[in-house]
């Protein structure tokens, strides 16, 4: 029983924060051996051919925005097309976005997820690299080509760039908890990249090289990480782009934010069963393990280890002469009273910041456990009900 616990403290402590500091020390490692790190050159002349694609549905809102946001972006002249599907929308965002001519519109009246639209879109994509981006997210004005000069080197299939969530001082558990974890994340993958390469790249946005583009399955819930993933599978690599970034606001509130990381862990539990491959380390093994330890572990035991966790060290603490374990039970404890209190200061609007973190913790691995369940119980749907995010 005490190994028992041992161990599921150890994998628990690995998949949030020893993953991260292993990574720290061995990109400090390569970057001793290795010396200063190349530069990639900006020379815009070499550039791709670029096609920005944006699926938009019902952001009669935010259009005019991201159309302003998408027509200053800096990319050399004749190489950039823009195109914005709306399949399904019924709100008057074909209509605003018909008004701009330098845009490609593509919309019809049925709604079949934003992946079916995005595979439509890409039939009408005939330039060497396509980026994607969302609707409600803006860009940094180089982001392109911050991105696309990736593309010269050819051992790079995709391009992932960074999400920003935009938070004010006075921001609630949603909006703090979601921003801290985003910059976290940030960290993973710049030194996931600088090791091998990342796994998996966020909707909001990333790129591909148009050659290397598979069509996903259409009931693919995780479609950005799964067109992504296919890519390094087949050997090619993902980078990390810091200084190409989307910046959006955070989800409304924690219901939001909890919808939306339900779906996600369902749709993490389905893109694991399909890409079994890379369990196999013979082809890929730096992959492998970066595959395994930043989202496999994630996505599947970890919340449970922290429940079997509590209780065996319940179990253990009871004994007479274990002060050791009752002092990590207590620790545990007060883990989850401060959790708790955050969702008490959530409820009450109060604003104490310390207690977000274990708060949006807790949510996050409760999503996990909730979205298992939905997976294997309900049929999930590849259409996203989007989370309300603040204004």
């Amino acid at each position: 029983m005490k190994i028992i616990l041992l161990l599921s403290l150890f994998i628990v402590f690995y998949t949030f924060a020893g993953y991260g500091i292993l990574l720290y020390f061995i990109i400090k490692l390569k970057r001793i051996v290795r010396g200063p790190k190349k530069t990639i050159a900006e020379d815009l002349s070499a550039l791709p051919t670029c096609t920005l694609v944006v699926a938009a549905y019902n952001e009669e809102f935010f259009i005019k925005e991201k159309i302003a946001n998408s027509l200053l972006l800096n990319y050399p002249a004749g190489k950039l097309k823009i195109v914005f599907i709306t399949d399904g929308s019924s709100d008057s965002t074909p209509e605003i976005i018909a008004g701009y001519p330098q845009i490609q519109l593509l919309h019809q009246p049925q709604r079949a997820g934003k992946i079916a639209a995005v595979h439509r879109a890409m039939e009408f994509v005939d330039t060497d690299a396509v980026v994607f981006t969302d609707a409600n997210t803006f860009l940094n004005k180089d982001a392109l080509i911050k991105i696309c000069r990736h593309y010269s080197d050819p051992t790079v299939g995709a391009v992932a760039g960074e999400k920003r969530v935009h938070f004010d001082e006075n921001a609630d558990a949603s909006a703090a908890g979601e921003g801290f974890y985003w910059k976290y994340e940030s960290a993973l993958k710049k030194w996931d990249s600088e090791l091998y390469s990342v796994v998996g790249a966020a909707g909001e946005l990333f790129s591909v090289r148009r050659s290397l583009y598979l069509p996903v399955q259409p009931d693919t819930v995780l479609d950005d990480f799964m067109i992504s993933m296919l890519i390094a599978e087949k050997g090619y690599r993902i980078v990390y782009e810091p200084e190409a970034y989307a910046t959006e606001t955070a989800s409304e509130n924690v219901s939001e934010e909890l919808k939306r990381k339900i779906r996600i862990a369902a749709g993490g539990i389905q893109s694991i069963l399909r890409l079994k491959s890379l369990f196999n380390p013979f082809p890929y093994p730096i992959l492998s393990f970066q595959y395994i330890s930043h989202r496999v572990l994630r996505w599947t035991i970890t919340p449970f280890l922290l429940i079997l966790s509590f209780i065996l060290n319940i179990a253990l603490a009871l004994n007479p002469g274990t002060t050791g374990w009752q002092l990590l039970l207590f620790a545990q404890v007060l883990f989850y009273l401060l959790a708790f209190l955050g969702y008490i200061m959530e409820k009450k609007q109060l604003r104490v910041k310390i207690l977000f973190i274990p708060y949006y913790f807790c949510v996050m691995n409760y999503a996990v456990l909730a979205g298992i369940i939905r997976y294997f119980t309900t049929t999930q749907s590849a259409i996203w009900e989007k989370a309300q995010r603040k204004q």
